[in-house]
Order: structure tokens, then sequence, then C-alpha cells
């Protein structure tokens, strides 16, 4: 009986172990990650218009580089907009993507994440950081939902998904001029979006994503073609972004195309 006892006690604890250490790599690129279908289709049509409700569900997204934070409380104006003025890679500003396109870039390498508390819970830094080059690639994809989950997204490929920034490119078609019209953008976290190269909107701070959360002020879509890109950048926690075009009444615009070129 005593040797029963004994093999049921190892039992259980190598039990309890093993699940330890599974919920700690949970969240660990190549372990466990859901399917990139999930959330996503492939691109297989030269265009589409914006969704029922007026959002861009067409992206090409860069594979997440990696920017270690700790926290989302450090996301203030001045940290923002320095991390997305960082090159990364070349032609940062004015590359239009193409799938399966790709970069190199250089990143600081940060310590796996714990999920053994339930939350992301990373390792103490090194005192000196270390990098490494990496080589990311461009992914055209239709969202499924309204909101692009970029969480999602890195999972689906099994890459770093905390402590991360998101290039997300479209191109939109405009068959007229569209006038006075405003782009709205949720995000979680912190983000920044440009049109044709031009600072359209930032929204800063430890956020989550809400529909419409903020918008641009006025502007003129002219007819033509229009490069919109934005940035997303998180820490812990879930990471997605929506956005659309909305009128003066707050209703979406929806008269214009999406392409990836």
């Amino acid at each position: 009986m005593k040797i029963h006892h004994l093999v049921s006690s190892l039992a259980i604890c190598l039990f309890a172990l093993l699940a330890s250490s599974h919920a700690a790599n949970a969240q660990t690129p190549g372990l466990s990650s859901p399917p990139l279908e999930g959330y996503f289709y492939p691109v297989t049509t030269a265009s589409v218009t914006p969704d029922s409700q007026g959002f861009i569900r067409r992206w090409t997204l860069l594979e997440p580089i990696v920017k270690p934070n700790r926290s989302n409380t450090v996301f203030v104006d001045s940290y923002v907009r320095e991390a997305f003025a960082t090159e990364y890679f070349p032609n940062q500003m004015t590359v239009v993507p193409k799938d399966g396109d790709k970069v190199k870039v250089t990143v600081e390498v940060q310590a796996p994440v714990n999920l053994a508390m339930g939350r992301p819970q990373q390792q103490q830094a090194p005192a000196a950081p270390k990098f490494e080059k990496r080589t990311l690639v461009w992914h055209s994809l239709d969202s499924k939902r309204f909101n692009v989950k970029l969480f999602r997204f890195a999972t689906g490929l099994d890459k770093d998904r905390y402590g991360v920034i998101f290039w997300a490119v479209t191109v939109i078609n405009c068959d007229q001029d569209l006038e006075n019209v405003r782009m709205a953008v949720g995000s979680n976290s912190a983000s920044m979006w440009w049109i044709d190269g031009q600072e359209a909107l930032i929204l800063s701070g430890d956020r989550r994503m809400v529909m419409d959360d903020a918008t641009s002020k006025r502007l003129t879509l002219s007819k033509g073609r229009h490069v919109l890109r934005g940035a997303v950048i998180n820490g812990p926690g879930m990471s997605d972004f929506c956005v659309r075009f909305i009128d003066e009444a707050g209703n979406p615009v929806k008269n214009y195309t999406i392409t990836t070129q």
C-alpha cells in the first residue's frame, strides 16, 4: 500500500509539473498556436469593398517586430512617435509591399513570456540588451472580422505576440473625390496612421480596441489611389485594430475599393 501511495503521489506531482510547464509556454512561439485560417482569408480577388459598416478588412501585414515593453503605460505620445520613427527596415514609410515580400530587421531579443500567473509575465531583462537579425515576411490577408486580430495573426504564424510592433499597409481607390471624411480608428494598444505618407492620426496610451475610438481631422481623398499605412505597438495583452472612414454625420463611407497595390 505504501508503494502504491508513493507511485500515486509521484504521478500527481508529475501531472502538476507538466500542467505548469504547459501554462508557462502556451503563448510561446512554436507551441499550441491557433491556425491563421480562423481569423483571416487569403487574398483571392483583385479588389474588395469596405464591409457593411465601412470597415477596411484587406491589409498586408508584416510579421511582428520585437520591441520589448513590460507595460503599456509607457505609450505616451513621445514614446509612440519615437518608436515608429525608428527605421526597422528600408523604405519603411514608402513601401507598398507584395504578399511574400521579405525584410531584414535587427531586433532586441526578449526573454520568453511566462503565463503561469494567467497574464504575460516576462523574465527579468538581461543587464545588457542582446540584438539579432531576423527576416520577416509580409502577408496579404482579408480579415474575417471588422477588427484585424493582430494577436491571432502572430500566434497563427508562431511569432512573438507580446512586446511587438505590427506594420499594416493597404491601398484604397476612389472613383470620385471624397470630401470632408474622417479616418476613424480603434486599436489595442497604441498606434499611428498615415495617408499617402502624411500623418492622419495617433492613438497613444494603454487602450483597448474600441470602434471609432479616435477620428482624424477632416480629409479630402481625391479621385485615384491612396496608400493607407498603420503601426500598432503593444506590450502584454491582446493586439488588434479597426479602421474605416466616416462622413460628417458619422455614417460609414463605402464608395471606394481596396487593393494590395
